[in-house]
């Protein structure tokens, strides 16, 4: 005897910012929404210390707290949190068929995708071991702890550049580390760069270490071409060297722009499949914050509620016919 189809009205696979309130949206619509959290429950905020920028937290709120109260929220008007991570999928037919762990599979009316972008980092242990001590992959977010302090940036590309130039308004010295002799960002952003006088570029270099035992005290770079290593003394350490969107699974089936990105119609999260939709940096290579991320996760709940509502109302006017 064969198993019964699981047929969920609004599945989310992801549990950021993004997911958490699409799920509470759709729980509060009536949607019986289920979450599958993804490899990394609670994504990026996770390894977040502390938030100062998302409304309604006056004093600020850990990272992982703040992740905490969003699921607490889903999960009081309804939303099935699951433990898991979408492994394959198939949009030929609706109910939409999601794989989950290699191992189950469930249905799928409307699917909101918001299984985030991760940062990609040098790959050092310091790096590791003080990400959220003084180690960032996020200038915006996190740049205001280092007011008046000299902090170091890596990267060459235009997210480099612009975080630097913010840093450079906030700290006293920004010292930014280039792997190869020239950059790769466009040649406004490059100009911007170049001509302040508080952001001092190092060519050619690359991070060695990061010093510090608890929190970072310094960073060591070494010449590329001279081999020579140098130490700086800082208190931050961003890394600017892109992020990648966590959209393998989709690959062939979605429409992606060049860096992996999902793409949505404007002004909306719908993707190109009617009933799926994606949302928070998932889709969003600009903002990548917190807030813009949950405001994505309320249109795709609104759309998703919409577009169910649409096919009832279809289906009742066939059966009526």
């Amino acid at each position: 005897m064969s198993e019964e189809k699981e047929i969920i009205p609004c599945l989310i696979l992801g549990s950021g910012p993004a997911g958490y309130t699409a799920a509470i949206y759709a729980a509060r619509a009536g949607l019986n929404p289920v979450m599958i959290t993804g490899a990394e429950p609670g994504g990026q905020l996770m390894i977040t210390n502390d938030v100062e920028n998302y409304p309604g937290y006056p004093d600020g709120i850990m990272g992982p707290q703040m992740m905490e109260d969003f699921k607490k929220q889903a999960e009081r008007f309804g939303t099935e949190v699951r433990f898991g991570m979408g492994t394959a999928v198939d949009f030929s037919q609706r109910p939409f068929k999601i794989e989950v762990d290699g191992t189950k599979t469930v249905y799928a009316e409307t699917l909101i995708i918001s299984t985030g972008a991760s940062a990609k980092w040098l790959g050092l242990e310091s790096e590791q071991r003080l990400n959220g001590k003084g180690v960032s992959a996020c200038a915006v977010c996190d740049g205001f702890f280092y007011r008046n302090q000299e902090v170091a940036i890596v990267g060459g590309g235009d997210t480099a550049c612009e975080e630097a130039t913010y840093l450079s308004k906030i700290c006293s010295r920004v010292h930014m580390f280039v792997r190869s002799d020239q950059m790769r960002a466009s040649q406004i952003m490059q100009d911007r760069v170049l001509k302040n006088s508080k952001i001092q570029v190092y060519w050619n270099t690359e991070t060695d270490e990061i010093l510090g035992d608890d929190v970072v005290e310094g960073v060591r770079i070494k010449n590329r071409i001279s081999e020579e290593t140098e130490e700086i003394p800082v208190t931050g350490f961003f890394v600017a060297i892109g992020h990648k969107p966590n959209t393998d699974i989709f690959k062939g089936k979605l429409a992606m722009d060049e860096a992996g990105y999902l793409m949505t119609k404007a002004d909306s999260t719908a993707t190109e499949i009617p009933g799926v939709f994606a949302a928070g940096d998932v889709q969003d290579a600009i903002y990548r914050q917190a807030v813009t991320a949950a405001g994505t996760g309320c249109m795709a709940a609104l759309e998703a509620e919409r577009f169910l509502a649409a096919q009832e109302a279809h289906a009742e006017a066939e059966t009526k016919a």
